[in-house]
């Protein structure tokens, strides 16, 4: 058996805080969504109960781990008694053809843990692989997920992009008071939003980060203008579509580069919009605190990951298709 390219430092990543989301009861629910009222129908009729196997994990392209942690919790739930072992762990790279785990157990456990381990595992290790190129583009500046996550997979999701190395925007509405255009349109303006933000706050003894979000260089001006003459909470201001897509895929971003430049380092600075793999160390190079993205998680590709007990097969069924 292959071994997995350890290259990347092996620390063990916690799931961002959320005050309210059990993962035990969202794992539950995906659990009971595939065994319905009568459990696996196909085990129970092929498989003896006490009949034991060994199955291992398979990398079937390049990527980002991520989910290892998130899979032994499954399993436990599925099978206290199962064993589990890793090559891997989460944030490691590894390369299409290696096995980088195995669960040795009850045969028929592993079988009804294994599509939602894979489900949840390829879904985060997608999000881990393509945090992980962003974030490399972008340095120095830091990239940021959305909450463009799927539903009820929120700190799944998030969770896998703390693995791939990017860092964590609000979890919610709950978490940071957030400025947006809509809030801004309701309000009159940003000035006006700002000064209820600062004005609520403080009538409700609350700390927390707050965010605004600017769409032209004069509301930048307006929220530094305001900022320059009232005390206020505010600590990052949004530089929202300010990067200006090009013919042939470029992007201007020398309004982006004026808007941080208004700036001076006085708030942490985030660039919104036409954020994509290809625009993103362009982007970085404006000198933004942050770039946040939401196609980190809601058109993210899953990274091809198999679970097999027959290996040496899957490993032949895998070159014959170019996918191991």
């Amino acid at each position: 058996m292959e071994k997995a390219d350890l290259s990347v430092p092996s620390t063990t990543i916690e799931p961002p805080f959320h005050p309210t989301y059990d993962m035990k009861t969202v794992i539950g629910l995906a659990l009971a969504e595939d065994a319905g009222d009568r459990g696996d129908v196909t085990c129970m009729a092929t498989i003896p109960a006490d009949t034991e196997a060994e199955a291992h994990f398979i990398a079937k392209e390049d990527g980002v781990i991520a989910g290892v942690a998130l899979s032994e919790i499954i399993f436990n739930e599925v099978d206290p008694s199962l064993e589990l072992e890793w090559l891997v762990k989460d944030g490691n790279y590894i390369h299409r053809g290696y096995q980088f785990g195995k669960v040795s157990g009850r045969a028929r456990s592993i079988i009804v843990a294994e599509r939602v381990v894979l489900n949840f595992m390829q879904r985060m290790s997608g999000i881990a692989t393509l945090t992980k190129a962003m974030a490399s583009a972008a340095h120095p500046a830091c990239i940021l997920e959305t909450r463009k996550t799927a539903p009820g997979l929120r700190l799944v999701d998030k969770w896998a992009v703390l693995i791939g190395g990017g860092k964590n925007h609000r979890m919610g509405l709950f978490d940071m008071a957030m400025i947006k255009d809509n809030h801004i349109s309701v309000a009159g303006g940003v000035t006006e939003a700002i000064r209820s933000v600062d004005q609520f706050l403080r009538q409700n003894e609350l700390q927390m980060e707050v965010e605004i979000e600017t769409r032209t260089l004069q509301e930048v001006e307006n929220v530094l203008q305001y900022a320059s003459q009232n005390k206020t909470s505010l600590t990052r201001i949004m530089l929202d579509n300010m990067v200006v897509p090009l013919l042939g895929g470029d992007v201007d971003v020398s309004m982006l580069k004026d808007a941080v430049d208004l700036i001076k380092g006085r708030f942490e600075t985030e660039a919104s919009g036409n954020v994509t793999l290809d625009t993103v160390k362009k982007i970085g190079s404006t000198g933004v605190t942050y770039i946040s993205s939401g196609a980190l998680t809601h058109s993210v590709k899953a990274l091809d990951i198999s679970l097999k007990i027959d290996t040496e097969l899957a490993l032949e069924v895998g070159r014959r298709t170019k996918r191991a």
